[in-house]
């Protein structure tokens, strides 16, 4: 723990005590709030064809808002965030553009160019950048070209279409430094890389979301106070005032829908939602400037941007009284924030010597923080309308999440993505808090907690997956991801924070038995639960119906479980050393342990294990009605996830907790042999327990496999299926046939829409655990256990190494190597030759089990915002 704190450290102190609310405002408007379920309204639940993006501009959102760059206040009541037009395009950019899942041939995807630069966990500092063309933007290309492509294809992008030729774009950086905790510095930074001027307007937009159409609030309003200011007056926020300077005009319209355009009925007034959109785009200022007040408003600069030329925008967002001089120390203050920044973020990377790790790092920082965002939903509002308004369908009473009736969640969450997954991921989450943590222990801790709070899990113990469906079942790493936060957190602090592990635990208690009386059918302690975030990676899709009628009993179902029970078995040890109420509870937590870890690797005479000895791999296995089981004999992640669970335990922790000692004595003296599986094998001579859910001779053929480049191993990481089957796995089951093939980019296949694909890349979250687990067991075994890297190569090397080599693999995707070439670029090679892009990073979904190119989601720095922890973690 060290004594000097920098001045963001003090803010997030100061925030944590109460004294000063520097989160009061942020980064928390959407990407894209068009398309998603909060916005369905429709009978059969088709979110994206019921609010697509040509709606977006013209009608009201009912939860949320979004925007380019934007901040709001925490309850999203006031919003502010960047508009554009170059002159051309048919839509004032207000928002990001993408295609929905029937348009884009591997499912949804943004095809916008931006990238997330800078910002500190208070959100004091922040930068964005958004690449905008200076040509017409191609809306249609994009559609009609990725329409006619086939699933063997790849994505055609935004660079694609060649708009970017000649450098005809403009740089729009927008920038953000807090004087205080609601008095914001905006700064607004377009250069135009084209060698010729061109014509730009900007329009930075201030407005309300409508609340007051659906009866919640008064409306609020917007008026001019001053020749280069508005003021903004909301019942429950207060008086704002946005400062500006040197603009040409400034407009006001309501934020509210243009029902004539997008519902055929009168408009009591044009000022509408989109009246900026028309005014610009039809070249008719003169009405628009009528208006004198409203819901939304936004001063006009009109530029013409000389070539290799810039122009700057200040403003100021503040609430209290008008002052007189609010640029005074505009310049100064955005300097202090920037070094702050720098003080903070070198503070963290003190042993990474290298400026490339330094610069990805700090982007996956930006990431990670740019990507909190407000949710909000309540399930009962949503599913029966709000008063005074037409009744939703009624089959939406039985259909999508009718079942979440506790359900209501108003805060500011984590995302995956804020374009192609604005909305939370439980199992995401939990790998998002590993590298929050680093930077902010507390919000980190907070959304470990939220997710077990009364209003997101549900009444019989589950947590919610996300707004799809709730019900669906992702893999329970949330005790996982409290203890990494948690551990941390002490090492930053200094001081263990009992009382939020116990927190956790106590809900999670729920949540664990939900799992045992849900998702282990035959009630021998073989889990199932469907896809379990590996969404195609099987022959069939896990979440359907079952061939034959069957069920599956799941490796990767039941390894989670074993991952989960000693992960609760971990805290619990935590908990009694403080507490000795909870050792009851640790030799709980350690028979769940040993029952799962005995059936998973038991061998009978009335059934296939899911252990192959002679293939040294696990599968899962079909379980048909007529007590036929057949393994289904994909090696893929499914069965390296077998190494997940893992935990040793030093004598030192032991010898304090001698009831629970007691308690595994009994278990390896007594119950075990009577079963005539000895489950515990390893006890060392310093007398530490490793507890791992399959012996020592079966995880050397697993991690023979694991590190075989034939097999997993990719010059980027571990693939997520192996290449052995590049020609095909097929299997009959009762006349019909399944498959699948090693394809190690983007998927092929339309299950769960075509857009996510387990069957080859590269997945940043599913390493970080392996590697977790490698280190844990070097931990117990030291020199004892080595292994070749790569397999067959004569090269042995302890777990250790063997864990920070594959740690340097997956760095190294996100490198430049001495050509430059950073391999995540990898069919966008402007990236790597252009100066104003080589240095820009972008954190994909996953990666390509071959060339490493970033593959899925372009932006999801999410659970691969781990990058920055392993960044850490090598170089430590």
């Amino acid at each position: 723990m060290k004594s000097n704190k920098t001045t963001e450290e003090i803010r997030l102190e100061e925030n944590k005590l109460g004294k000063k609310n520097w989160l009061s405002w942020g980064p928390y408007l959407s990407e894209r709030q068009w398309g998603t379920v909060r916005e369905d309204y429709s009978a059969g639940g088709d979110a994206w064809g019921y609010l697509p993006h040509d709606h977006s501009r013209s009608r009201t959102y009912r939860w949320g808002e979004d925007g380019i760059a934007g901040i709001s206040d925490s309850f999203q009541r006031l919003c502010f965030a960047v508009t554009l037009w170059n002159g051309n395009d048919p839509i004032i950019k207000e928002r990001m553009f993408g295609l929905n899942g029937n348009e884009g041939n591997h499912g949804e995807d943004a095809k916008e160019i931006w990238h997330y630069l800078d910002n500190t966990p208070t959100h004091t500092y922040m930068k964005h950048l958004y690449k905008y063309p200076q040509g017409e933007f191609p809306y249609l290309h994009l559609l009609n070209e990725n329409k006619q492509r086939s699933k063997r294809e790849p994505e055609f992008e935004l660079l694609d279409t060649g708009i970017f030729e000649n450098n005809k774009y403009f740089d729009v950086f927008t920038e953000y430094a807090k004087a205080d905790t609601e008095d914001i510095l905006i700064k607004i930074t377009v250069f135009n890389r084209a060698e010729e001027a061109h014509h730009l307007s900007v329009l930075p937009t201030l407005w309300f979301r409508n609340l007051w159409s659906v009866g919640i609030e008064t409306k609020p309003e917007i008026t001019s106070s001053g020749s280069q200011s508005v003021k903004a007056v909301h019942s429950n926020l207060g008086e704002y005032h946005l400062y500006y300077e040197d603009a040409s005009d400034i407009w006001f319209t309501e934020n509210e829908t243009n029902t004539e355009r997008i519902f055929g009925t009168p408009n009591d007034t044009p000022h509408k939602k989109d009246a900026f959109h028309i005014a610009l785009i039809e070249h008719q200022h003169d009405w628009i400037k009528e208006k004198k007040s409203g819901t939304k408003a936004a001063p006009i600069y009109h530029f013409s941007v000389p070539g290799n030329g810039s122009v700057e925008i200040k403003l100021r967002l503040r609430k209290g009284d008008f002052i007189e001089k609010p640029f005074k120390d505009f310049k100064k203050i955005f300097e202090s924030r920037f070094n702050e920044a720098d003080d903070f973020y070198n503070n963290i990377s003190t042993n990474i010597n290298n400026p490339d790790l330094q610069n990805i790092q700090r982007q996956a920082f930006a990431g990670m923080l740019w990507s909190k965002q407000y949710f909000n939903i309540d399930i009962p509002v949503w599913l029966n309308g709000d008063k005074g308004f037409p009744a939703p369908p009624e089959e939406r009473k039985a259909g999508r999440n009718a079942n979440w009736s506790t359900l209501n969640n108003e805060d500011i969450i984590s995302m995956p993505d804020k374009w192609e997954y604005p909305w939370y991921a439980a199992w995401d989450t939990a790998f998002h808090c590993v590298p929050l943590a680093m930077v902010d222990p507390e919000y980190a801790k907070s959304l470990i907690v939220l997710f077990t709070r009364e209003w997101y899990m549900h009444t019989n113990g589950q947590l919610p997956a996300y707004e799809w469906n709730f019900s669906d079942v992702n893999p329970p790493v949330h005790a996982w991801g409290a203890l990494q936060v948690f551990r941390i957190d002490q090492e930053k602090t200094g001081v263990p924070d009992i009382k939020f592990l116990k927190r956790v635990f106590n809900k999670l208690l729920l949540n664990f038995n939900w799992w045992v009386n849900q998702k282990d059918a035959k009630g021998n302690n073989v889990f199932e639960g469907g896809f379990l975030g590996l969404d195609n990676i099987g022959v069939f899709d896990r979440s359907s119906q079952i061939p034959g009628g069957g069920y599956l009993e799941q490796a990767d179902g039941t390894a989670w479980m074993a991952m989960y029970a000693l992960n609760m078995l971990d805290i619990a040890i935590e908990l009694s050393l403080v507490d000795d109420a909870y050792e009851d509870m640790c030799t709980k937590f350690f028979e769940h342990f040993v029952l799962i870890s005995s059936s998973l690797n038991s061998i009978a005479s009335n059934w296939t294990s899911s252990w192959d000895e002679e293939e040294g791999f696990f599968y899962d296995v079909l379980a048909l009605p007529n007590h036929e089981y057949i393994p289904l004999k994909v090696r893929s992640l499914v069965g390296l996830s077998t190494l997940f669970a893992s935990l040793m335990i030093k004598k030192e922790k032991l010898d304090k907790l001698p009831n629970f000692r007691h308690g595994i004595k009994w278990f390896m003296d007594y119950k075990m042999k009577i079963e005539g599986y000895q489950v515990i094998e390893h006890t060392s001579h310093k007398g530490d327990l490793l507890l791992s859910l399959i012996p020592k001779a079966r995880m050397e053929k697993l991690l023979h496999s694991m590190l075989n480049e034939a097999e997993f191993l990719s010059n980027g990481g571990i693939r997520s299926l192996s290449k052995t089957h590049e020609n095909g796995y097929w299997l009959e089951i009762l006349g019909e046939y399944f498959g699948l093939e090693y394809t190690p980019g983007e998927s092929d296949t339309n299950l769960f829409g075509g857009n996510s694909n387990w069957r080859g890349p590269v997945w940043l979250p599913m390493n970080y655990l392996l590697i977790s687990s490698l280190y844990e067991f070097h931990k117990y075994f030291e020199d004892d256990f080595k292994v070749e890297f790569p397999s067959n190569s004569g090269n042995w090397v302890n777990l250790k190494e063997a864990a920070d080599l594959l740690s340097a693999r997956i760095i190294s995707i996100f490198t430049a190597d001495e050509n430059g070439q950073r391999s995540v670029n990898g069919l966008q090679p402007i990236y790597n030759s252009d100066p104003n892009f080589k240095n820009l990073i972008t954190f994909f979904e996953y990666f390509h089990g071959d060339t490493l190119r970033g593959v899925g989601a372009s932006h999801q720095t999410g659970w691969t915002g781990l990058i920055a922890e392993l960044i850490s973690r090598v170089n430590n």
